[in-house]
Formats: C-alpha cells, structure tokens, sequence
C-alpha cells in the first residue's frame, strides 16, 4: 500500500504514519513573476498597458503601484494606464495610452448583424484617433508634428463617461465612422477630423489652411468636409464659412483641370470649353464646363456642396441647377454630370461615358439651335 492515503474531506494528502502535515497558508502570495520582461516587450513591441493588461501578466494592482511611485521604473501616464519605463514617452506611446484610456471598460459593443461575420476585435475598442493628430497621421504637411501636440483628440461613443485628463481629450460623437488604419492605429476619416480640429481651431488662417490641403493634397472631396461641418454646427462661424468658400474654390479649379486632362487622355474631340448657352433672342439658359455645338452634348462638373439646415439662398441654388438640367434636355442637349471624386477615381469611365454620349448623337432628333457664348 501506498505511504500516502487520500483524505476525502479536504483533497490533502496524509502520510499514513500519522505525521504531522506540514503547515500551509492560503493567504501566501505567489512568488511574482519578474517584471523586467514588460518594460522590454510585452508581446505588441509597446510598453503602454492598462491596469487589467498587467494583471493578465501577473501584475498585482499593488505591484503596479510599487513600480509607478517617484523615482520607479514606471509612470502612470493616464488613469489606469501604466507606461513601463521612467523617461518621456514617444508619441506612439501617447497615441497608444490615449486609445487604451478611452478604450477602458467599454459599453455594450454594437450587435453584429444576422448572417453577417463578427468583426475583430480592436484592443482599442471603438475609439479612434481624430482632430489635428489624425490629420498628421495622415500625412498633412501643415499640422503639428505629433510630439508637439500638448493634447491627442480621440473620439468615443457619446454615451461614454469619460473625461478629458493629461494628454487625452475625449471627443464625442452620437455617429461613429469607420476608422482606417494608419500605423497600425483607428484613425478618423480625414473629413471626420478636419471638422474635430476646425473645432478648436480660432486662427483663420489655420482653418484655411487645413481645408486647403485636405482637397490640394487629393486626401478627400469639398462636399465631404462640407457635410462634417454642417454636422458639427460649425458653419456658422465667419472664419470657417471663409475658408469653405476658398475651399469650394479650389475644388471647382482641381476638377477642371482633371476634366482637361481627362478630354486629352483619353482621345475625346476637343469641346467648347466653359461656355454660356441661350435660345436665339431669348433667355439665358446657363453655364457648363464642356459642350459639343455638333453632337449637342455638354459636360456640367457638380461640384456643388450641401449644407442641410442651411441658407434659403442655397435651396434655391440647387433648384435652379435641376430646373436647368431639364430644360436642356426638352430641348435635346444629352448633359453629362460628372463628380469631382468620379474625375479622380474613375476618369477612364468617365471619358467612356462621354464618348458613348458623343457617339449616340447621329440616332437622336436634333437639338434645338441654341446659341454658344464663352462664359
């Protein structure tokens, strides 16, 4: 028989001799782990963790106090977020901690769809990063450089309940976008966080400046900016409604001369180019960017950008573009609208739907005559 006899009531393990068993305390901690293999890997190559994170390590909450006290090896850069060396952090650091403080018990995650796959889980939830930080990210030349940003905006859910703290400040929003990823971080789309920095943006020329070379550096469309803004209510301060004006500016000059490059690329005839139509001796029956006076088809760029709410002026605006719409084509001009986005994206399609229109001119009746004014 074995020296050892099982002992039912406790699961402890008895000599049979009857000697004593030896002493044990339950309340004894484990020997910790060591914690020099945080601060110089944690797996991700980062060495920015949340409280949690580091108790999945072994970590007690004690522990991590011990090493975050003046003068340890480790700094609480945010609430309950740990950085695990003493120096400044880097900026990936701060972009890290930011996501991981508004990251930091999440509500309810939105329901995934029948017969739809469950996206994968971010560690950062459904925060993001945005406003002038995510434009730099980005690859905008006139923002800050990261390490001289005093703050990091990170947009949330707005039920959130979070605060603003040290490097973090929490932005909120009812309608989340879908992040891209850029350096391995959720960043907000570019119209997305344009509007979160015109927000706290007051030098205009600053605010000129960005929405400038968010469409120059071909990073997203005037009516995308348009509509953030409009959301974000900020359209009615002077500076921002001037520097969407010199906005839809540049804009309306990029698409032409996509639409020029356009026209010579791909081989169509050469049109007149921005030109007044009228009926002979009688009304004015507008502008268009391109026209063929023989196959009576015309090129109209919509660069037009909504403002929902906004002034009565500009419902009109977008009634006379449709009234003129029709009335060019009861009188038998084919017109052809054309984005700006499609000109950038899809120019090859483009020009083959203005030579389709082009060619399809000998099967229709004729247009009635109109006379062509340059503009």
């Amino acid at each position: 028989m074995s020296g050892f006899v099982d002992e039912r009531v406790t699961g402890v393990r008895r000599p049979s001799g009857g000697g004593k068993l030896p002493v044990m305390n339950h309340n004894t901690p484990l020997s910790p782990r060591p914690l020099h293999h945080l601060a110089t890997g944690t797996g991700t190559g980062r060495r920015v963790l949340t409280h949690a994170q580091l108790r999945a390590h072994g970590v007690s909450a004690a522990e991590a106090g011990e090493q975050c006290r003046p003068g340890g090896a480790w700094q609480q850069l945010l609430p309950g977020v740990v950085l695990l060396h003493p120096g400044p952090p880097t900026s990936e650091e701060r972009l890290h901690a930011v996501l991981l403080y508004a990251a930091r018990e999440r509500t309810v995650s939105v329901p995934v769809q029948p017969g739809r796959d469950e996206p994968p889980a971010s560690p950062y939830g459904e925060a993001m990063i945005t406003g002038l930080a995510a434009l730099t990210l980005h690859g905008f030349a006139s923002t800050p450089p990261l390490p001289s940003l005093e703050t990091l905006d990170v947009l949330v859910p707005r039920l959130r309940r979070l605060r603003s703290t040290g490097c973090a400040r929490i932005v909120r929003t009812a309608d989340l976008p879908v992040p891209e990823q850029v350096t391995g971080l959720p960043v907000a789309p570019v119209p997305r966080a344009l509007a979160d920095a015109v927000a706290v943006l007051k030098d205009a020329v600053a605010v000129r400046r960005l929405l400038t070379e968010a469409v120059r550096g071909g990073h997203c469309e005037p009516a995308a900016v348009v509509r953030e803004l409009t959301a974000a209510k900020l359209l009615n301060r002077p500076h921002v409604v001037d520097a969407v004006d010199s906005l839809l500016a540049e804009g309306r000059a990029l698409a032409e001369a996509r639409l020029y490059r356009m026209v010579r690329e791909y081989g169509l005839p050469d049109p007149c180019w921005n030109v007044d139509l009228r009926l002979p001796g009688g009304p004015h029956l507008g502008g268009l960017d391109a026209y063929w006076p023989e196959q009576s088809v015309a090129v109209e760029l919509d660069t037009r950008a909504p403002r929902p709410g906004g002034r009565p002026e500009e419902d009109a605006e977008w009634t006379e573009h449709a009234r003129k719409r029709e009335h060019l084509e009861r009188l038998g001009i084919t017109v052809v609208h054309i984005t700006p986005r499609k000109l950038r994206d899809a120019a090859e399609q483009q020009a083959a739907v203005v030579r389709t229109a082009l060619m399809a001119a000998a099967d229709r009746d004729p247009a009635a005559y109109v006379v062509v004014l340059p503009r």
